[in-house]
Parts: C-alpha cells; structure tokens; sequence
C-alpha cells in the first residue's frame, strides 16, 4: 500500500511539473470559484502587473465582479448597485457587461426594467457600451426570429421595448420590429408583437402617436380576418382595451427607474436591415500590451463618476434620513396580493350581509378605502351582480350611490364598462343581461356619463353576436326605465352628437341601414327617426344624380328597394307592437 501510496505521488508531481507558473495561473482561475481573499491573494503575489499571469487574473475577477452585480440588481438596490459597477473597468469589460445583461434578462424576463434602467446609466457615461449591447440584443432577435424561437424572440422585444422606454434606442426601431412581425401574422409573431406593444405602448403613443395608430390598425385587421387562434384574438382585444385606458399599470418608465436627465442620455440608431456585428470576441481574454495605461485612464473616469455619484448619494441619504425623522412609522407595502384578496372578501361579505343598498354603502364607507381598493370595490360590485341567476336592482341602486358620492368611483365604472365591453363575448346570455341591466341603471339615473357610449360602435363588421345581445339588453332597459320619448330626446341632443355617431353612423350607407334594422328588430325603431331622414334625403340626391347620369339609375333603383323594405319592415313591426 505504501509504495502505491509513492507511486502515486510520484506520478503526480511529475504531472504538475510539467506546467509553468502561467499554465498553473490559468487552470486555478479558469471554471473554479476561488474564494474573493484568495483572488486577492493570488493577485498580490504576482509582482509584474503586465505580465499575462496578472492581466489573466484581474480579467478572471472583473468577470465574475461585473457578472455579481448584475444579477443582484433591482429596483430597490440599483442606486447602490451603481456606484460598484462604474469602480470596475467597464471599457476592459463591456463585452463581458454586455453578455451578463443578456444572459441575466433572458433567465428573468420580469427585471428587464431593471436591467434596462442600468444599462441606460451605463450608456449615459459610456455611449460605446451601450451601443454594443443594443447591437448584440438585436442580433439576438433577428436570431431568434428566424429560427422562430419563440422564448428568445419575447425576451429580447421586450429588451428592445424597455431600452425604447429608457430613451437608449430610437423609436424607429419598435415601429420596424413591430412591422416585421405583423406582416406574417402567426400566433408567435402576433403575440410577441402585443408583448412588445404592451411594454413601449405609453412611450410610442408620446414620441410616434402616428405609428403607433398603424400599428393597431394592423392589429385590427387580424382580428377582423380571423387570422389568428382565438387565445390570441383575446390578448389583442385586451390590447385595445389598454390602449383605451392609456395604458395604466403599464408605464414607460417607474419612478425608482428614472435615473437619467433626458439632456444626459444618448439615443442610438440602427436598424434591423443594417449588417450587425455583435462583437462576441469581446467577452473572450487577449493579452494587452498597453494594460497598466489604460488601467490608469479608467481610474481618472472613476474617479470623475463616482465624484458626481457620492455627492448625489449622500443628498439622497439626507433627504432619506430626514424621512425617517419626520415618520415615525413606515408603512409595510404587500406585493403579494394578500391584501387585495382580503378586501374583496370584506367587501363580498358586506354586500350579501347587509339588508338594502344604504346599509350596504354606509358599511363600505367605513373601509376607508384608497384609490385603487376603489377600483376592486367597483369590480366586486360588477362581479356579484353577473353571478346572480337574475338582475337584482339592489346592484344598480348601490353602484348609483358611489357614483353621486364621488367622482373617481364615476370613472373607475366608467373603466369597468370599457373593460366589460371589450370582452363582452366571454360571458354567457344570462350574464349578459345581468351586466346590461346594471349599466342601463346607471345611465338612466345618470350615474355614469352618456359619452361613455361612444366606445361602442354599431356596424356590422365591428359587432359579435354577444356585443348585439348585450347592446340589446342595455336599450331595452334604458327604454323602459326613461321611455321610448325622453331616450329618443337624450339621443338626439346636439351637444351629444359627436358622442353617438358610433351608434347611429352616416359615414356608409351599409352601417346605416345596419343600425336602423338593428334598433327596429329589437323594437326601438323609434329612436332612429332621424336616420331614416337622412336615408330619404340620400335617396333624393341619388334620383336626381340618375337623370344627369344614366349609369347611376340602376344603383338608385336598387337603394329604393332596400328603403321600400327597411319602411315595409319598420310598419310591421310597429303594427306587432300594438297589436
């Protein structure tokens, strides 16, 4: 065993023997953690700083020190993340800063944000390096797209959108990858092109408003033609409703974020037909003759960032301390949605607990609720009264006495009726009533504001059968509880017209006679007096435009018979009614 024991030793240290003191640097630094004192140890031992063993090591540590740093990062601590990453030599290493961003935001999609706002701080002081990554992020997705990666393509257009946000990238550039994405609109592209819109949507609609409506114009033709699985149709739909809302919940830039003055950031160009080089060979080690040179010009720059970062530091931490002074208590913020949960239960119980409506809205007074429990407040109320088997007036008079109590609950129900409407085709007939009927009240007791209406268009093309049953309920209802006389009066105010030309549209002829038929089907016709005036006035024009013009004759016979029909139609139903 002993001379086992010799033998093997034997054979390794004539092993080790055979490396040099740079071959032996290289195997302990490459792939192996080493200890942060042991680095340090291994760099002070090593006398000549030019030498290739020291420019190995040092490159070894700012990998992993850059690479540290950029996973930890996040909303909380990037302030303090910072000021450590400009003490590293990111000119050395913006390669390596460049590859631990990517690979850091394609692990964790939800930072991109985060890491978006660091690299905009990064790019602010260094144009180059910020350069370099943008080019790397959209070679990645023209990779990704035509390898039709699906997981790549969405992280990085969603990189390219916060870079967007962050002012690092011209808007030139989303408008062109959203383009190219809808122009073969399959279910990935589509989807990673509402992902994409979602995230920059706020900023486009500020910097490029005009590209922005032609981008949503193609979205509409998907969803017209039908061109698209129906999960998809959903998240373009819900796309539409966020644009409605100005896309809240979805801002461009967090207040935690916005770290750069617009006058300090630089903004680059490119473009996805350009010739990208990414410049992989960055993040690869190379002996640098000139590295005690260069190691001193980026101690300068240190030194002049970190000036203005510590003076900008301590002002931020006394204005913190001086916070604490004047709060005694801090309030603990739940990102959990425990509390959400929580109040929506209260808020249940107290609804089916209490005997009438005024006792109901006294309880829920008492909460004391802030802006957005308001919100959940108004959901709760929409979602009892659509799970109930038959309409409860009770509902209506309740969501009645928040809205003449104050104003914001006006317009959080005016955003649950856009919203409902919107994806007014996941509900069934019975739920549709439900829903119909505590909307009528609210209109009819002018609870919410009529120009809430001119989000629903009436036309053939831009009407499912579930928002025609919907817009069926919600006129009914509206007749019976103000009459067939004072909704007419109501719909044919001046001061409102601009408001109902979606309902009652003049600019087709089809949409015309599509919403006259509509309201005279359901036994409303009544209400459309003035369309089938300007019908008849239509009609004369176009007789007299049939004797200067012979061709037109047929074209005016047939318009005749189509209003011949819709009046003989109209006098049979109204007989119907009386009889």
């Amino acid at each position: 065993m002993e001379g086992q024991s010799c033998l093997k030793r034997n054979r390794s240290n004539e092993k080790y023997a055979k490396y040099d003191k740079r071959q032996r640097t290289k195997a302990k630094t490459e792939g192996v953690y080493i200890p942060p004192f042991k680095l340090d140890q291994m760099i002070s031992n090593v006398q000549d700083k030019s030498s290739v063993e020291y420019q190995r090591i040092a490159w070894d540590a700012l990998k992993k020190s850059i690479n540290g740093l950029v996973n930890k990062v996040n909303g909380e601590n990037i302030r303090n993340i910072i000021p450590e990453l400009f003490s590293e030599n990111l000119i050395r290493g913006k390669g390596l800063f460049c590859r631990s961003c990517v690979k850091s935001q394609m692990a964790s999609p939800c930072f991109t944000d985060v890491i978006a706002a660091m690299a905009a701080v990064v790019n602010s002081k260094f144009p180059d390096v910020g350069h370099l990554l943008l080019r790397r992020v959209v070679f990645l997705f023209d990779l990704a797209y035509k390898r039709n990666d699906k997981h790549q393509l969405l992280a990085t257009a969603k990189f390219i959108a916060h870079l967007l946000n962050q002012q690092v990238v011209h808007e030139l550039l989303a408008l062109e990858l959203l383009v190219m994405l809808l122009e073969n609109p399959t279910d990935d592209n589509v989807e990673v092109a509402v992902s994409s819109v979602t995230e920059c949507g706020s900023m486009l609609q500020d910097v490029c408003s005009r590209g922005l409506d032609g981008i949503f114009d193609r979205f509409r033709d998907i969803l017209y033609k039908g061109e698209t699985d129906k999960r998809v149709e959903f998240m373009i739909e819900s796309l539409f409703a966020l644009r409605k809302a100005n896309f809240k919940g979805h801002p461009a830039v967090r207040a935690e974020l916005d770290l750069v003055e617009p006058e300090d950031q630089t903004t680059h160009e490119i473009s996805l037909c350009d010739p990208i080089d990414p410049e992989f060979d960055k993040d690869i080690f190379k002996v640098n003759p000139k590295f005690i040179e260069e190691e001193e010009y980026y101690e300068d720059i240190k030194k002049t960032i970190l000036g203005d970062e510590s003076d900008d530091g301590a002002e931020s931490i006394d204005e913190y301390s001086s916070e604490e002074d004047d709060e005694e208590q801090m309030s603990i913020i739940d990102d959990t949605g425990t509390d959400s949960v929580n109040l929506r239960k209260t808020i249940y119980e107290t609804i089916m607990s209490s005997l009438d409506y005024e006792e109901a809205g006294h309880k829920l007074l008492k909460l004391k609720l802030n802006q957005e429990q308001e919100m959940d407040l108004c959901c709760m109320i929409i979602e009892c009264t659509i799970h109930e088997k038959s309409y409860r007036r009770f509902y209506g008079l309740l969501a009645q006495h928040f809205c003449t109590i104050r104003s914001s609950y006006k317009q959080n129900f005016e955003k649950c009726f856009l919203e409902q409407y919107s994806l007014i085709h996941r509900l069934e007939t019975n739920k549709l009533r439900n829903i119909a009927s505590l909307f009528a009240h609210l209109f009819a007791t002018d609870g919410l504001p009529w120009h809430v209406l001119s989000y629903i268009r009436l036309t053939e093309d831009d009407t499912t059968s579930s928002s025609r049953i919907f817009l069926k309920y919600l006129f009914q209802e509206l007749s019976y509880h103000l009459g067939i006389r004072l909704l007419k009066e109501r719909l044919s105010e001046p001061t409102m017209q601009s408001y109902f030309e979606s309902i009652f549209p003049r600019d087709n002829l089809k949409n015309t006679r599509f919403s006259i038929n509509f309201f005279t089907s359901i036994g409303l016709g009544g209400i459309t007096d003035d369309l089938r005036e300007y019908l008849k006035n239509v009609h004369q024009l176009m007789q007299r435009q049939s004797f200067d013009d012979p061709r037109s004759h047929s074209e005016s016979s047939s318009y005749s018979e189509e209003s011949d029909t819709e009046s003989h139609y109209y006098r049979r139903h109204q007989r119907q009614r009386k009889h």
